[in-house]
């Protein structure tokens, strides 16, 4: 249960926070996002505010999405459906029920003979079933419609649809998802650091810390001795006290430190551990931390910028030496969320900015159906002068999403046969 709760609280946050960036500069676009939903399913509850956008929790707690006017097929009003519209004091509608669980007090029912809700704004057909006589009625651009899952939104007129907007405006949309996640990322990573107390003093080579048991704490050693050479080989930085470490274990060795104003020379037995086919040097000492303020902004910086760096080199190996148990789904989020819920709260931490950076980074790729697949197509607009056709764009973000599909489904197989079999 506790692997199910940290599962969806991280697979939730990074979704919401990704769909919230582009419902943020979608809105200052002034494209209308008609649903902002958190989680997935049946509607749980849902309002619609002032600002036009229906915001939604749903039955799923995993994830959310948000709906952009003119972003994707808009439920159509069909000839001869059965509906009932809502009037103001200018006989225009104001409301639209297309459901069956909605029941609206003095409304028109109507069987719809046509409708132009995009760009004349108006609704056709035969009140009361009444077929002789054909109404036609005006629609007020911030007019509702109640689907037929019960969820009232916003109808979308062209003015306010996402094509409307201008280039730059909706490149901006588009990246914004990818953005929050590097975003999310860099706060946690920051967040990690504090937590930690530092971040590792590379330039120094300063004990931060002596575990108890271990090599150093047999030896002498004390926090805050400078490391100043390892079997007769001197060491600048931290990087080479680790260097000399590792490559001697099970070794004793002799260790020249600064303690106070003397220096001092221990024999020190290195521990080894296991790390594939070979053995590393283990001393049992903890790295120097900086830990002052902007120290620790940085560091945050650091780890995530050095993050972003290797899953890159990872893309790099994964194109050159395709293998599926490169890739993780939902199942190997599950199972990483397992390990990290039973290490503590710093651990789910680290996984959840990760697991953002790098659905920030995979959304990027410019593949159809992805962010990065439409800033592709926004880039080959502005190189054109014009948009392509909605209908190629809409092939082309089918097949995308549909590779896209397959592949989960068979990274989703392969991770559950290596965690399961």
């Amino acid at each position: 249960m506790k692997t199910l709760v940290v599962f969806l609280i991280v697979f939730s946050v990074v979704v919401v926070i990704h769909e919230f960036g582009h419902f943020y500069f979608a809105k200052r676009a002034g494209i209308l996002v008609r649903e902002f939903s958190i989680g997935m399913g049946p509607k749980l509850f849902s309002h619609q505010a002032k600002d036009g956008t229906t915001y939604t929790i749903r039955w799923l707690p995993m994830g959310g999405y948000v709906r952009m006017a003119g972003y994707e097929e808009e439920e159509e009003l069909k000839a001869g459906m059965p509906i009932s519209l809502e009037t103001n004091q200018e006989n225009q509608v104001t409301k639209i029920n297309t459901s069956n669980k909605v029941q609206l007090t003095n409304a028109i029912p109507m069987e719809v003979a046509a409708q132009d809700l995009v760009d004349n704004l108006t609704i056709s057909g035969y009140v009361n079933g009444d077929e002789s006589q054909l109404v036609t009625y005006n629609v007020d651009h911030d007019a509702t419609i109640i689907e037929q899952d019960g969820i009232e939104v916003r109808i979308a007129p062209r003015d306010v649809q996402f094509q409307s907007a201008k280039l730059w405006q909706r490149m901006l949309t588009n990246f914004a998802g990818p953005m929050n996640n590097f975003i999310l990322s860099i706060i946690l990573f920051i967040a990690l650091v504090f937590v930690q107390g530092g971040v590792v003093n590379m330039e120094s080579t300063k004990i931060g810390n002596v575990l108890q048991d271990g090599a150093a704490y047999e030896a002498g050693l004390l926090k805050g001795d400078e490391i100043v050479s390892v079997n007769g080989q001197k060491t600048a930085d931290w990087p080479e006290v680790q260097e000399s470490i590792q490559s001697l274990p099970s070794k004793m060795v002799p260790i020249e430190v600064k303690r106070d104003d003397q220096n001092l020379t221990v024999q020190a037995k290195i521990g080894s551990i296991e790390s594939g086919n070979e053995k590393i040097g283990q001393l049992g000492i903890e790295a120097p931390l900086k830990t002052g303020f902007w120290d620790k902004v940085i560091g945050g910086f650091q780890q995530s910028f050095d993050t972003f760096v290797g899953i890159f080199k990872a893309l790099g190996s994964l194109i050159s030496n395709f293998s599926l148990d490169q890739l993780g789904g939902p199942v190997a989020i599950f199972e990483l969320s397992s390990q990290a819920a039973s290490q503590g709260a710093t651990t789910v931490l680290y996984l959840t900015a990760m697991i953002s950076i790098n659905l920030g980074i995979m959304n990027l790729l410019p593949i159809p159906g992805l962010d990065g697949g439409k800033l592709l197509l926004n880039i080959l607009e502005g190189l054109r002068g014009k948009p392509i056709s909605q209908e190629k764009e809409g092939m082309i973000t089918l097949i995308g999403f549909g590779l896209l599909m397959l592949l989960m489904v068979l990274v989703t197989w392969n991770d559950i046969q290596r965690f399961f079999f």
